[in-house]
């Protein structure tokens, strides 16, 4: 049996407005993460209650409000798109009712969830406080920008945004986050990390090219994502090339052992770690500056 057969790594948008993407961690075929997309009209409203999962509310495009039993936002300079900013991010805990409601001519947000044991406090997140890094080098660099980063405050939510310019490799070197590792100082090195990719191009006929495989070959896809396109990565290794011409956005959500990001590079491939000559002057593709909708 291949292993698509038994999992299914890609999911494909609905059109048109409401929730367009969605892929609960039962359809997953894992423990801990949900994941939806909504396309939102203006004065629309979407009310819910957290139960017993922490939310991660990630601002694609446009602008909102909300009001909880945890505290009132609003956000006042959303961007326009992916492209032409840096998220705002909404952390709401365990436990929490909410209503949002869409205060620009067209709203797009992501959500993702996953249980948690613990009560941290709600906290909203403007765009100048997430910190970016220039990760990799030479055509394989890329910006990665940290919405709920490890030590964020939160039980087992992991949330960050990768802009990858047109041609260049990302989350490359590969690496892998599907076993539990300790080193003799009892640092965490891998944790067990279930991972959504949730894709967006910068044109409409844009997409990407993402590879999930094992050392062993026992998973070894290839597939081409579309705007919207979400890849479920259920273990093993999971590197990303943008085509060319096309600027590659993606939203990672993770859960499971650790809020941590703890990983480990594809041993075949560690020597590229020294090789880079320098960083792609495109990046950084964004910055909160550009947040002006």
């Amino acid at each position: 049996m291949k292993m698509s057969d038994k999992y299914k790594l890609v999911s494909h948008p609905l059109k048109g407005f409401g929730v367009y993407q969605k892929v609960s961690a039962i359809e997953a075929g894992w423990t801990y993460l949900d994941f939806e997309a909504r396309l939102m009209k203006k004065g629309e409203q979407w009310s819910g209650y957290s139960g017993e999962n922490e939310y991660g509310i990630i601002l694609l495009s446009g602008n909102y409000s909300i009001v909880s039993d945890k505290g009132s936002w609003k956000t006042v300079n959303g961007r326009k798109s992916v492209f032409s900013g840096i998220a705002h991010t909404l952390y709401l805990p365990r436990h929490t009712s909410f209503t949002l409601t869409a205060e620009s001519e067209v709203l797009d947000i992501a959500t993702g969830w996953c249980p948690a044991s613990q009560d941290f406090p709600a906290r909203f997140k403007t765009p100048d406080e997430a910190a970016i890094e220039i990760r990799g080098g030479d055509n394989a660099t890329r910006q990665i920008n940290s919405l709920i980063e490890p030590g964020f405050g939160c039980n087992k939510l992991v949330a960050v945004e990768v802009y990858t310019p047109s041609g260049n490799w990302s989350s490359f070197p590969a690496h892998k986050h599907d076993e539990r590792k300790v080193d003799e100082r009892g640092t965490l090195t891998e944790a067990i990390l279930e991972e959504f990719y949730f894709y967006k191009l910068d044109k409409e006929q844009g997409y990407a090219i993402q590879q999930v495989y094992t050392s062993g070959g026992s998973l070894n896809e290839l597939m081409q994502l579309k705007n919207n396109d979400i890849v479920m990565v259920p273990y093993g290794y999971h590197p990303v090339v943008a085509a060319h011409g096309y600027n590659c956005y993606y939203l990672n959500f993770l859960a499971g052992s650790d809020q941590s990001l703890a990983s480990t590079p594809d041993p075949d491939h560690n020597w590229i770690f020294h090789s880079w000559k320098g960083k792609d002057p495109r990046v950084p593709l964004v910055t909160a500056m550009m947040n002006n909708l």
